[in-house]
């Protein structure tokens, strides 16, 4: 439950490739002025011009909660802006809320301007409309968004604001629960949080010992109420928290005594029980020219995933209900819980011997030492029950560009749980390793003119994670700025210059890899009038795991994934070659090797590496250090060219 405004923000899509190789592995203060007379004077304008673009002097909020499950939450704030950067984050505040179980009010938002006066916002100023995200679905209208639109801010100013949010028979009442973490950023004086919980229910709940409340009031003058108190201030947490943040929420309750008790009351609202006749209608013609069980499923799960747009919502943003999957048929879009729980029971029509069961399982972090609790869970995926195969089926419909079976690197291992509500408690973590074998293909050839000039025709063929996400990266944008998506895949293979003519194949069409394919010039890319000209090779760079430090626990290299890389490189007629060595390292974790040869005016080079296993003990780091340096020794190895005027002058 946050406590501060909502900010809105939305990334382009060529971010995507900011943070990954499509050849990787996974894994201030202004000066003081010295014009001052002294330096206390120095210091009092430092007072006057804090770094912050604003602070928050008072962040104040109550939380209450009653036996059935409702509750109200109230936040107060009192923010100073400090520079322009301030007040255009503050000049809108945005507060998401689902109306049909909740309710938010705005009763105060106050301005004092730093030159006098105060000003209070009129009520016109205040909208409500669905949120973002959902305006193109009629289906999700409640979910929305309340805003106030502040104008005129200026440095110095002050903003003073309440909120008010009450809950009324949520989907999962009477039980409720909270996780609420201090702000260790710097940007809040003073927190005040004050939690009111009925003293007869059996609340679970776990304190950081960083932060104990300061206050339990349970005395005879009100004793149905249990209240907790904590007063914080930002000089009450050291550098270093202030550096790190928290990992985990500093307060957590929750009045779900088991998983089991999550389990059962969420599968009361996601799961169908009946399969209508028009729903084994729809699933019979979706999969009527299918070979065999799994090829049905591959159907099913190709339709539910391609033709059914993805809402993106938070998973607790309808309350953990979904709607009639006749419904979200008819639609043709839905949230990814309602995308699972459609797909799950298609499924369960085939009537067949080979798979015992489909089911929507949530993706969360379950442990013994965590409290059971919604809010830990990442997200919904189906799993296929499988008893004729070695390993069952694992199915996200929500990504709409994944390949049958493939579940995204940052949720596999992981633990689910499912949400049948007469099934035991079924935890079943999801494999590592993905359904085929990865790999990834980089062939360019190229072409170097006798003005210097570079010119190459790069392809790319891939299956496994990257493949994922260069998918999502081109399916999000349009076919005009597939220039910017190449560019940045050329800029993470280490090529420069301009990108032209590119193509790639349909992102959704998942069936087979996925190609990108594009042209690259680089002007002047050699200086003929060097002898020797020294080139690397042009291939794209390989990314391996940095070697591990003195104290570094199991060297991770990630999915295990084979790369091919080759070129062929075309140089002016009677240029002269002089090709480096090639490089041949093997280990039973990888395996690495590289050629080189030049014929003619033609030069040809090949890169191959091999990951097989995910991780190494620690007590191999000097190993594999030996095989990092191997293959980076290799790739810092160059071409070494002369060009026709002067081979023929030191010929013999």
């Amino acid at each position: 439950m946050s406590s501060l405004p909502k900010v809105l923000s939305k990334f382009p899509f060529v971010c995507l490739l900011l943070c990954t190789s499509a050849l990787a592995q996974e894994s201030s203060a202004k000066p003081a002025d010295t014009t001052q007379p002294s330096e206390n004077a120095a210091a009092a304008k430092s007072e006057e011009k804090p770094a912050l673009p604003f602070l928050i002097q008072l962040l104040e909020t109550h939380v209450r909660f009653e036996s059935n499950g409702d509750s109200r939450k109230e936040v107060h704030t009192i923010v100073k802006i400090n520079e322009l950067a301030g007040a255009r984050q503050f000049s809108r505040l945005g507060f998401d809320y689902n109306r049909a179980f909740q309710q938010v009010e705005i009763p105060l938002v106050k301005i004092s301007h730093a030159n006098g006066g105060t000003s209070e916002i009129l009520p016109s100023a205040i909208t409500d409309a669905p949120n973002p995200a959902v305006q193109d679905f009629p289906a999700y209208h409640d979910v929305r968004v309340k805003s106030v639109r502040i104008l005129g801010l200026q440095d110095g100013d002050t903003i003073e604001y309440r909120v008010i949010t009450t809950t009324t028979k949520h989907p999962l009442a009477p039980d409720f629960w909270l996780e609420h973490t201090f702000d260790r950023s710097g940007q809040v004086t003073e927190e005040v949080y004050e939690l009111d919980l009925p003293a007869e229910l059996q609340v679970r709940q776990k304190i950081s010992k960083e932060t104990p409340a300061s206050s339990v009031d349970n005395s005879q003058s009100n004793p149905k109420r249990t209240i907790y108190g904590w007063n914080l201030f930002s000089k009450n947490f050291t550098a270093e928290a202030h550096r790190q943040g928290q990992q985990d929420p500093d307060l957590v309750l929750t009045t779900f005594r088991t998983w089991g008790d999550i389990q059962v009351r969420l599968g009361f609202n996601l799961s169908y029980a009946i399969v209508t006749p028009e729903l084994k209608t729809r699933a019979k013609q979706l999969t009527q020219f299918a070979k065999n069980s799994v090829d049905a499923i591959r159907f099913l799960y190709d339709h539910v995933s391609t033709q059914i747009r993805t809402v993106d919502l938070p998973l607790s943003a309808t309350g953990y209900t979904i709607r009639d999957p006749v419904e979200v048929l008819s639609s043709k879009y839905a949230t990814e819980e309602e995308k699972c729980a459609l797909l799950s029971l298609l499924i369960s029509t085939l009537a067949d011997d080979s798979f015992t069961e489909s089911r929507l399982v949530f993706v969360a972090g379950l442990s013994e030492s965590e409290l059971p609790r919604p809010t830990l869970f990442a997200h919904a995926v189906v799993v296929v029950l499988v008893s004729n195969r070695e390993r069952d089926i694992w199915l996200d419909p929500s990504v709409e560009v994944a390949p049958f079976g493939m579940i995204p690197a940052q949720l596999r291992g992981r633990n689910t749980l499912g949400v049948s509500p007469e099934d035991h408690i079924s935890l079943k973590t999801i494999p590592l390793t993905l359904p085929f074998a990865p790999f990834q293909k980089a062939e360019i050839g190229a072409a170097i003119s006798t003005d210097g000039s570079l010119k190459a025709e790069v392809k790319y063929l891939m299956r496994g994670d990257n493949e994922l996400l260069l998918r999502e990266a081109f399916r999000q944008a349009p076919k005009e700025r597939w220039k910017e998506v190449a560019g940045l895949l050329a800029l993470s293979d280490g090529f420069r210059g301009t990108i032209t003519n590119v193509t790639a194949s349909d992102p959704m069409a998942t069936k087979e890899p996925f190609t990108v394919e594009y042209e690259i010039t680089q002007a002047k890319f050699v200086d003929w009038s060097k002898k020797p000209v020294r080139i690397p090779a042009l291939l794209p760079q390989i990314a391996l795991p940095d070697a591990p430090g003195k104290t570094a626990g199991k060297i991770e290299l990630g999915t295990p994934l084979d790369v091919q890389t080759s070129l062929k490189l075309q140089l002016p007629e009677g240029t002269t070659v002089q090709t480096p060595a090639a490089t041949s390292v093997a280990r039973d974790y990888a395996t690495f090797a590289s050629k080189y040869d030049g014929h003619l005016n033609t030069v040809t080079a090949s890169r191959h590496i091999n990951f097989v296993m995910r991780e190494i003990p620690a007590e191999r780091a000097a190993d594999y250090n030996a095989f990092l340096r191997a293959v980076q020794n290799d790739q810092a190895q160059v071409i070494v060219l002369l060009p026709p005027s002067a081979a023929a002058t030191t010929a013999p």
